[in-house]
């Protein structure tokens, strides 16, 4: 291998550089060289360094920018998340909002609808109850329609069977049924005597009920008042308490339809022989004898009977009328002093928020009382 040449920079020639040459030189300039490579070094180290050191820099400030930017970018997505969760919380109020008052106007509707048919529902109902009340009356009516009917038939048979029965056993009489509507009983039984004389008159009332009234008494008495009959019987199925076939109740014979030819029997004896006796003393009673005899008389006992069971109405309505007046006027005295009575005390209550300055009022305050009191030493 050919040694290395080199120019010498002042006279251009070449010099062979043997290694005897340059190791001296080497050895010389090793120093140097390293020096100068260290330093070298150090300029490319500290050059390199402070590279690293700006990339670094850059790093940590892209670093610190791109941190920026994730912070921002965090927050507008915490930004984003909240308005996110506002808008669910919003979208959630204003569903509930809306299903609240669809609830609500649900409910209203469905208050109104069950309102409306509870209405339609009660209104039905009333005209059901209406209907089913008019035709239990209606049934009530036929019923006692019916009943009456009923009732009227078996009375007019009961009727035609006394009428019957009458006439077959007394055929010397006249057995007169009264016309219907008109007062006066349901037959009236003219008795005559052997010689055709007129010797009173029988009132006979039929009646086919399961209970008795006492009601009947005082209306057959007054058609026997209106028949001028001497006698009156009721014939009846339903007697009286205390009565097991007939009996003289208040001058009204009352009986059992079995015995009714029994008494006709009896009653027609006995008028027929008043009838006599009052024939045979015919000429020879004085005016005072007709007088005693009008007022010892049926006619006259009848009429002032009649005149006594009008006073003793009157005088039974009279004592309704003061019992109910006398219940009125108590009744009204109480609530008077009920009213009275809390008028008083709110007064007094007054009184002892307000004392004096309240206005006295006339019948509220005792002013007697009052001057007694202010006379009265205190110790």
């Amino acid at each position: 291998m050919d040694d290395p040449t080199i120019v010498c920079p002042n006279c251009k020639t070449e010099i062979k550089l043997t290694e005897s040459l340059v190791a001296p030189l080497l050895e010389a300039e090793r120093p140097k060289i390293a020096a100068e490579e260290c330093r070298k070094a150090k300029l490319a180290s500290a050059a390199e360094l402070g590279d690293k050191t700006r990339e670094i820099a850059e790093l940590q400030g892209v670093l610190k920018q791109r941190e920026e930017k994730l912070g921002e970018a965090q927050q507008a997505q915490a930004e984003v998340l909240r308005k996110q969760r506002e808008l669910d919380d919003a979208k959630r109020e204003v569903e509930l909002t809306v299903e609240k008052r669809v609830q609500e106007g649900l409910g209203t509707v469905r208050d109104s609808a069950r309102k409306e048919a509870e209405d339609r529902y009660k209104l039905k109902v009333s005209e059901k109850e209406q209907t089913i009340t008019a035709m239990q009356r209606q049934i009530e009516a036929l019923k006692r329609k019916a009943e009456q009917g009923s009732q009227q038939l078996q009375g007019e048979v009961q009727e035609l069977e006394l009428e019957a029965l009458l006439a077959g056993r007394f055929p010397q009489d006249i057995i007169q049924p009264v016309p219907k509507g008109e007062h006066g009983g349901d037959i009236l039984h003219r008795v005559f005597g052997p010689q055709g004389q007129l010797c009173g008159t029988i009132l006979w009332e039929t009646k086919r009920t399961r209970n008795w009234s006492d009601g009947w008494l005082v209306k057959l008495r007054e058609d026997q008042r209106t028949a001028k009959a001497e006698v009156a019987v009721i014939l009846s199925h339903a007697l009286p308490a205390g009565v097991e076939t007939f009996d003289l109740i208040d001058h009204v014979w009352v009986a059992h339809p079995r015995v009714a030819i029994p008494i006709a029997v009896t009653l027609r004896q006995s008028l027929l022989e008043l009838a006599t006796a009052r024939q045979a003393s015919e000429g020879q009673q004085t005016k005072m004898e007709m007088v005693y005899e009008y007022l010892t008389g049926p006619p006259f006992r009848q009429r002032v009977q009649a005149i006594v069971e009008a006073f003793s109405t009157m005088q039974e309505d009279l004592y309704s009328e003061k019992k109910a007046i006398t219940k009125q006027w108590a009744k009204r005295e109480e609530q008077i002093d009920r009213v009275m009575h809390a008028t008083v005390g709110m007064w007094g209550d007054l009184e002892g928020i307000a004392g004096k300055t309240l206005q006295e009022i006339d019948g509220l305050e005792l002013k007697a009382l009052g001057a007694a009191d202010s006379t009265v030493d205190i110790p």
